[in-house]
C-alpha cells in the first residue's frame, strides 16, 4: 500500500519525504486555506513547490462545479507539472469531466466517494484514483472501512485498474485497517503515519537494551 500525506504544509511534506516512505500528496482548498495560502497564483505556485519536494503524484483539486469550469481548471492544473493528478468531485459534471480529462491523457482522482456506486461510476469514466472518505462515514455511525472492502472487492471482481485511495483517515488504526482491506493508497495526516512507529514494548525494549549496555560498560 502506498502512503500519501494529506496536507498543504510544506514542513510536514518534507518530514514525510525524509522518512523515505512517501509516495505522494493530496491537497484540497480547505488544506490550502489552513496554511494561509490565498489567491490563484499563490495556490498554483504552492502546487509546483510540492511537486519539487516529492517524487510521486500530487492531487490538486478543481474549484469549479460546472463541466466547462472543471475542464478549464483541470487542464491548467495538469499543465503545471507531470506529477499533478486532477482531483474532481463525484458529481454528474464531475463524472463527465473525468471522462473528458482521462480521454486527454490527464490523470484524475475522483473525490468525496461515499458509496460503491459512486466509485464504480468514477472508475467507468476513467478515474486514476477513487477517494472514499472513511472518517466522514464513521462520523455518521457507519463503517468507513467496510466501504473500502466493498470497493476493493468490486474492482477485483471486474479487473478494474482504478486505484482505491482511502481518504479522510483520522488515526493510525485507520491506516492498518485500510492496508488489511486492500486499499492501494492511504492518504494520511503526518501524525497518523508517525503513530505507526509507536509501541510501548519497543520503547521498553530499547530502554532495557540501553540500560544493559550501560552496565556492561560502567
Amino acid at each position: 500500500m502506498d502512503f500519501f500525506i494529506d496536507t498543504a504544509n510544506l514542513d510536514q511534506i518534507r518530514e514525510a519525504q525524509d522518512l523515505g516512505i512517501l509516495n505522494g500528496v493530496t491537497t484540497n482548498p480547505s488544506l490550502m486555506a489552513k496554511e494561509g495560502i490565498k489567491g490563484e497564483e499563490n495556490i498554483l505556485n504552492h502546487y509546483k513547490t510540492i511537486c519539487e519536494i516529492v517524487d510521486g503524484d500530487v492531487s490538486a483539486e478543481v474549484i469549479a462545479t460546472d463541466f466547462e469550469g472543471m475542464i478549464k481548471e483541470g487542464e491548467e492544473l495538469a499543465a503545471l507539472h507531470p506529477q499533478i493528478v486532477v482531483k474532481v468531485p463525484v458529481t454528474k459534471n464531475g463524472i463527465k469531466a473525468i471522462k473528458y480529462l482521462s480521454g486527454k491523457g490527464i490523470r484524475t482522482n475522483c473525490t468525496l466517494i461515499f458509496s460503491p456506486g459512486q466509485a464504480l461510476l468514477a472508475a467507468k469514466a476513467g478515474a486514476t484514483y477513487v477517494s472514499p472518505f472513511i472518517g466522514r462515514i464513521d462520523d455518521t455511525s457507519t463503517d468507513g472501512i467496510d466501504l473500502i472492502y466493498k470497493i476493493v472487492d468490486m474492482f477485483g471482481t471486474y479487473g478494474i485498474e482504478t486505484q482505491v485511495l482511502a481518504a479522510s483517515i483520522r488515526h493510525t488504526m485507520h491506516i492498518v485497517q485500510c492496508a488489511e482491506a486492500g486499499a492501494d493508497v492511504a492518504t494520511c495526516p503526518l501524525n497518523a503515519i508517525l503513530g505507526l512507529l509507536k509501541h510501548p514494548l519497543t520503547d521498553n525494549g530499547l530502554a532495557q537494551f540501553l540500560a544493559d549496555y550501560k552496565k556492561l560498560n560502567s
